[in-house]
């Protein structure tokens, strides 16, 4: 029985790929996207393997501790005396940044997206109710804040693609609130946060999922043949990561530990897992590509 939850926010900071092998279509390593909705994605399996990698790391010679929140550490084909106390959800998209003529960029989500968003945090906790609604979606129409850096004349123009632009103060009430629960401290002062609350667009869901379909970042990698100094035969690939400044939250839920040597309660787990990372600045490494500087991101635990 799950008794407590959280939620850990990742700010990509390096483009990330979580990838799922050979593709199908002229990408050869795509991402990781849901079934349905196509949106980007992070396994939940992938996001807990790296905090019980950073747990051993950091709780060097608690063995016990780290086997009651993330269970024992077999041998492969050897089964678990017991299931660990800590459930890491999926990894799901809040914030995609989408290259804007105005401003830069613009960071987009979508009322689909905060929807799914609000459910998430709400099913962990009754008290913990979100102070915003999503809003009532505008057809064909893009909701901005206002004032917005990405807004000209009525429109928006992401990528390639003038969309119509509709200021509303409740897009100001979800910004701010990002901003001071969601976004973690990335330096610069409060540029990034200030960021969120001039830039923030709510795509309607049509819109949004056209671009985090084709608007993510492609990277052609080759291998060098040390003597001819040419391309090695055959390794030349294209992999597909989520772009720099996207946004995800992963649900964190713990039970009691389950091993007879641990009475630690379900709260007890998570403030036992929550430090994790933050003696590296809060960085975590996830997806492939680690040693060409890939999948740096910025955490935050919710409060």
């Amino acid at each position: 029985m799950i008794t407590a939850t959280t939620m850990l926010y990742l700010y990509v900071e390096t483009p990330l790929h979580a990838g799922t092998g050979s593709g199908l279509s002229s990408i050869d390593l795509p991402i990781q996207r849901e079934r349905t909705t196509q949106y980007p994605m992070i396994q939940g399996s992938g996001i807990k393997g790296k905090l019980r990698a950073t747990a051993e790391d950091e709780f060097k010679g608690q063995e016990q501790l780290i086997s009651a929140i993330f269970g024992p550490s077999n041998k492969p084909g050897e089964s678990s005396d017991h299931a660990g106390a800590l459930i890491a959800g999926d990894a799901r998209l809040l914030l995609f940044p989408v290259r804007s003529l105005n401003g830069v960029f613009a960071y987009t989500t979508s009322y689909d997206v905060l929807s799914r968003f609000k459910r998430d945090v709400e099913r962990g906790s009754k008290e913990q109710i979100l102070s915003w609604d999503v809003p009532t979606s505008v057809s064909a129409t893009a909701l901005v804040t206002t004032p917005s850096d990405v807004q000209a004349n009525d429109v928006i123009v992401l990528e390639d693609f003038s969309i119509d632009a509709k200021q509303d103060s409740s897009v100001n009430t979800i910004a701010e609130w990002l901003a001071s629960y969601a976004l973690p401290d990335l330096g610069a002062g409060n540029y990034w946060a200030n960021k969120i609350k001039s830039s923030l667009v709510i795509l309607p869901n049509d819109n949004f999922r056209d671009f985090v379909l084709y608007a993510t970042e492609i990277i052609t990698r080759v291998r060098i043949d040390r003597e001819k100094k040419t391309v090695a035969k055959g390794a030349l690939w294209t992999e597909e990561h989520l772009p720099t400044d996207t946004l995800l939250y992963v649900p964190i839920y713990a039970t009691n530990a389950r091993n007879n040597g641990s009475n630690m309660r379900g709260d007890e787990v998570l403030a036992a897992v929550e430090p994790l990372g933050t003696g590296k600045g809060s960085y975590l490494q996830l997806g492939g590509d680690e040693t060409v500087g890939r999948g740096i991101v910025r955490i935050r635990w919710g409060s």
